[in-house]
């Protein structure tokens, strides 16, 4: 397909959609290196082996996988013009982003309660990089929930009708990164010593 054909809106959603995507392959590069330097770093001699991830992380896990589910209930009622169930959809993607970040939080406070800090005389290497690969990633969660407030609003202002739903797609698109990026990151965390 020659991307310089179709109507304006045409070539400036592809071109949305692909600074996205550039945005997102970034992301990806960059928590790949992250993931990378744990690995070569757990060689180290004061490598933690037997550390298990709090369960507040894997209650976090089942939650933003069930946010993944709640946008695409929104995307399927926007396209029926179900405004009323996409809002819902919306509103209960944007709750369980909180609820998200507040058990990251319980996790962290979990992992300071068996002794571990990010600095400090009981900090170690494996739980600095614990602490910085969670935080990055709630900071990336945070940016998707100003996406949601921001679709919740336009939603409201009824920008999205079926036919023309850009800035809803590239939100959900965001969104659904991000939650895989975390089923990830926890997979990784929690299986690789």
């Amino acid at each position: 397909m020659d991307l310089t054909q179709g109507t304006t809106e045409e070539k400036t959603g592809r071109a949305k959609k692909m600074m996205l995507w550039f945005g997102i392959i970034s992301l990806v590069m960059s928590f790949a290196g992250w993931t990378s330097a744990f690995i070569v770093s757990s060689s180290r001699p004061d490598w933690l082996k037997d550390f298990q991830l709090p369960n507040a992380f894997i209650i976090s896990t089942v939650v933003i996988v069930l946010s993944s589910i709640s946008i695409l209930l929104a995307k399927q009622a926007l396209k029926k013009d179900n405004r009323n169930g996409a809002m819902l959809w919306l509103v209960v993607t944007l709750v369980l982003g909180v609820v998200f970040i507040y058990n990251q939080f319980v996790g962290f406070q979990q992992i300071i309660d068996l002794g571990y800090n990010f600095t400090g005389p009981t900090s170690n290497v494996t739980m600095s990089y614990v602490y910085v690969i969670a935080v990055m990633h709630i900071l990336h969660v945070v940016a998707g929930l100003v996406c949601l407030l921001v679709v919740i609003y336009n939603h409201f202002k009824q920008k999205y009708p079926s036919s023309n739903m850009l800035g809803f797609e590239l939100a959900a698109t965001f969104w659904h990164f991000v939650d895989i990026l975390w089923v990830y990151l926890f997979l990784f965390l929690y299986f690789v010593r």
